[in-house]
C-alpha cells in the first residue's frame, strides 16, 4: 500500500527582528533592527530611523517590516528616550555623536537616515557632523531648524502641511532636497499605513 506523505507549506518570513543594546559615549543604546532573510549585507544602504522626542523606537515598530525587506533597518532609542541611558542635555548634537558612535561600532561607511520631528534635527545635526557618513535623508515634520551648514546629501522631505518660509529654510539647509506631499500626516502613516509608506521612502531610496 503506497504511503503518501503530505509536506506543509511553511512561509518563511521575509524580515527577520530583534531587539539589542549597544555601547555609545553614553552609555548604552536601546535598539530595535530588522534584516531582510539575506542577512541585508549584500542589500541596499543600511537605514537608521530616529523617532520625536516624546516617543521611542517603539513608533517604528510596524513600519521596520515593511522597510527591511531589502536592507537592515535599525532604529535606536534616541539617548534619554526609551530605553537608552541619557546624555547631558537632550541636544540634537549629543544624540547625533552617540548615533556616530552606533554606526562605527557596525563599522558602516555610508547609512541612510530617516528621522521624525527631533529626529529629522538629530538627523541634520548627524549630516553636518558626519557628511561622508549620511548618504541620504528622509525627514517628516521637520521642526523649525536652528543654524545649521548646508547638507549636500540627497533627501526627501514629507510634509501634510509646510508654510512657505519653513519650505525655504529647509531648502536652505537641503539645496538636493525633494518634497513629497502625503494624503494624511506622513508620522501618522508610520502605524496606520506602513506599507504605503515604506514604498514612497523604499523608492526614493533605491533612487539613483
Amino acid at each position: 500500500m503506497a504511503k503518501h506523505s503530505k509536506t506543509a507549506s511553511i512561509d518563511k518570513p521575509a524580515v527577520r527582528t530583534r531587539r539589542a543594546y549597544f555601547d555609545c559615549r553614553f552609555g548604552q543604546l536601546h535598539v530595535r533592527t530588522a534584516f531582510p532573510t539575506t542577512g541585508g549585507f549584500d542589500e541596499q544602504v543600511t537605514l537608521f530611523c530616529l523617532h520625536g522626542s516624546e516617543g521611542s523606537s517603539r513608533s517604528f515598530a510596524r513600519f521596520l517590516p515593511e522597510i527591511a525587506d531589502e536592507r537592515s533597518v535599525y532604529a535606536p532609542d534616541l539617548p534619554g528616550c526609551g530605553e537608552s541611558d541619557p546624555p547631558p542635555t537632550p541636544a540634537a548634537e549629543h544624540a547625533a555623536a552617540a548615533i556616530s558612535d552606533f554606526a562605527g561600532d557596525l563599522r558602516l561607511r555610508q547609512i541612510d537616515v530617516l528621522g521624525v520631528r527631533f529626529g529629522a534635527e538629530v538627523a541634520i545635526a548627524l549630516g553636518n557632523a558626519r557628511p561622508q557618513l549620511v548618504r541620504r535623508l528622509v525627514l517628516i515634520a521637520v521642526p523649525a531648524l536652528g543654524q545649521a551648514s548646508p547638507i549636500n546629501s540627497k533627501s526627501l522631505v514629507l510634509r501634510n502641511k509646510l508654510d512657505p518660509d519653513r519650505v525655504q529654510r529647509t531648502k536652505s539647509i537641503l539645496p538636493n532636497a525633494q518634497f513629497a506631499d502625503t494624503s494624511g500626516d506622513a508620522e501618522d502613516l508610520l502605524d496606520a499605513a506602513p506599507q504605503v509608506l515604506a514604498k514612497l521612502i523604499g523608492g526614493f531610496l533605491r533612487g539613483p
